[in-house]
């Protein structure tokens, strides 16, 4: 069986195949295929192939029912890094800005604990958690797309420091443009490359609903961001609260699940603040809030309070927007 010639005829016929197909045209399209030639193509551009069932195809990825005959490989990073600790994050495209600050927080205190971060690059929560990990380890992403295509666009950069580090997979070869029937195959390998799958926001219906069944499907563990009773954002995340789903409240939950430990204080980090920007720190804990909230929270006066969020911000301790700070979710529940 020719796993290759399987997807890259799939993808002409704009199809999902999993298996080879017994048609007389897909038998004309294989005599002709140059398996070799479309290798040799794929080698100049730095791209790779690994078909299911190749020592690196990773594990959890052919454990599912409905594993992809392979996978196309863009970066620099290595696919037996998702034999370790691999946890998927995900959310909505049109996320709050709480539900893209939590995404991060969490991104990127389970990469620096050595947690692969896998998410699928789109706007909202993926983008966020993307960006997250890169501040401290390694994270992947799959498309519902060919890994040539950097779809958002507006994400084009986001997907060349991914590829510097880490890895742009795919079971659709280059030049095959998103559709939105990939997507939600695309999440099956989300959830099927993870040892858990944590959803940050989720409306009642949505694409990270799909990737938390199919990660319950496969067997793995589905965490959930507990969110606001009035918010709709929340809906989806509350609701697999109630049948059962692991609540997040920090890092420390996926990382004890995975039994990983987290990673140590950073030099920079909250212990060697000075009194007072730790004190401007504890307060954005304590709960969100403006500059002359911290103020009356504090007891600092403004130009110190000011100070010290701008040390904060530097120092990714802290999250602004729209004039409201947030503090990186605490490391221990």
């Amino acid at each position: 069986m020719s796993r290759l010639a399987t997807v890259v005829f799939a993808a002409a016929e704009g199809r999902h195949l999993l298996a080879e197909p017994r048609s007389n045209r897909f038998s004309a399209f294989r005599r002709a295929f140059d398996e070799p030639a479309f290798l040799a193509e794929l080698a100049r551009r730095g791209f790779r192939w690994i078909p299911r069932g190749a020592p690196a195809f990773p594990a959890r990825l052919a454990e599912l029912h409905d594993p992809p005959p392979g996978l196309f490989v863009r970066g620099r990073g290595e696919l037996e890094l998702l034999s370790g600790p691999a946890v998927a994050i995900v959310g909505p495209r049109g996320c709050s800005e709480y539900g893209a600050h939590v995404a991060s927080s969490l991104a990127r205190e389970l990469a620096a604990a050595g947690v692969v971060v896998i998410s699928g690059m789109a706007r909202g929560i993926d983008g966020a958690a993307h960006r997250g990990a890169l501040a401290t380890g390694i994270t992947a992403a799959v498309l519902g797309c060919g890994i040539d295509r950097d779809y958002p666009r507006a994400h084009a950069g986001l997907a060349a420091e991914i590829a510097e580090r880490g890895l742009i997979l795919s079971e659709y070869p280059p030049g095959v443009e998103p559709a939105p029937w990939r997507f939600p195959a695309r999440n099956r390998i989300v959830a099927g490359l993870a040892q858990a799958t944590v959803v940050v926001e989720a409306r009642g219906r949505s694409g990270a609903l799909i990737t938390a069944d199919l990660a319950l499907e496969a067997g793995r563990e589905v965490l959930a961001v507990p969110g606001e009773i009035t918010s709709a954002l929340s809906a989806g995340t509350n609701g697999l609260l109630r049948l059962g789903a692991t609540p997040v409240t920090s890092a420390a939950d996926v990382l004890e699940l995975l039994g990983v430990e987290r990673a140590g204080v950073r030099p920079d980090g909250p212990g060697s603040l000075e009194q007072d920007v730790a004190a401007v720190l504890a307060a954005t804990h304590d709960a969100a809030g403006s500059v002359d909230e911290l103020v009356e929270r504090t007891g600092l006066r403004a130009p110190v309070v000011a100070a010290a969020l701008a040390r904060l911000e530097v120092l990714g301790l802290v999250f602004q927007a729209g004039g409201v700070y947030r503090g990186e979710m605490p490391a221990t529940s």
